[in-house]
């Protein structure tokens, strides 16, 4: 059903125009992510939240990958599926640092800041609908775009989960609401890494564009 509602993908080498345009929407996705990062590097460590703090880590990665992208537009498959492969391990080790943070956060008790919670996850919210709808149109190309995405999609997923903790944390008085989000985040990094890096090897065991779901 996906398939049949769903434009067809983008051609491989992709025109010069397609390039360019999708060069205008890395720059911009990750002009949003460095300063969101930045926000919530801040704010996360002023209301000891490890959602925030995992949520701020996730934007760091996500600016470096669009960076990446950014290198390999134009390139030869191989060399885009490469890059696609060493952002997902990037992904895949944000999930692991996030599931580290989670534990330290448990083992010390930590009483994060409800309403700086709610505010930022707001701002990054809104941040990363911006940069859901200007990626869209790429959900379906080679792994080195269909990566880009995926963060994305992740990181709206994350931001919305974060104000659901930041509601818990308000509600119960404890912690654990943020630890709880912290981990379903990491889940959703190493869930995206799979399947990075699953496109990413089939396209460079087969040298051809790889649609995997």
């Amino acid at each position: 059903m996906d398939e049949c509602c769903t434009p067809p993908p983008l051609n491989l080498g992709g025109s010069k125009r397609q390039d360019d345009a999708y060069r205008r929407v890395l720059w911009a996705v990750l002009a949003i992510n460095a300063a969101m990062f930045a926000v919530e590097v801040i704010a996360g460590l002023a209301a000891g939240s490890a959602a925030l703090q995992a949520d701020a880590l996730d934007f760091l990665g996500d600016a470096a990958n669009y960076a990446i992208s950014l290198l390999v537009v134009g390139m030869a498959l191989r060399y885009r599926a490469s890059a696609a492969l060493a952002k997902g391990a990037t992904m895949a080790a944000f999930g692991l640092w996030v599931i580290g943070t989670v534990v330290w956060h448990a083992v010390h008790g930590t009483l994060p800041s409800a309403f700086t919670m709610g505010t930022v996850g707001g701002a990054a919210l809104v941040a990363n609908v911006a940069s859901f709808g200007l990626l869209w149109a790429y959900r379906h190309g080679d792994a080195n775009m269909r990566s880009a995405w995926i963060c994305t999609r992740n990181d709206v997923l994350g931001n919305l989960a974060v104000l659901v903790a930041a509601l818990g944390v308000f509600g119960t008085g404890t912690g654990w609401p943020d630890i709880i989000v912290a981990v379903i985040m990491a889940a959703l990094a190493i869930q995206g890494a799979a399947l990075v890096i699953r496109q990413a090897n089939a396209e460079l065991r087969t040298g051809e564009f790889a649609r995997i779901y």
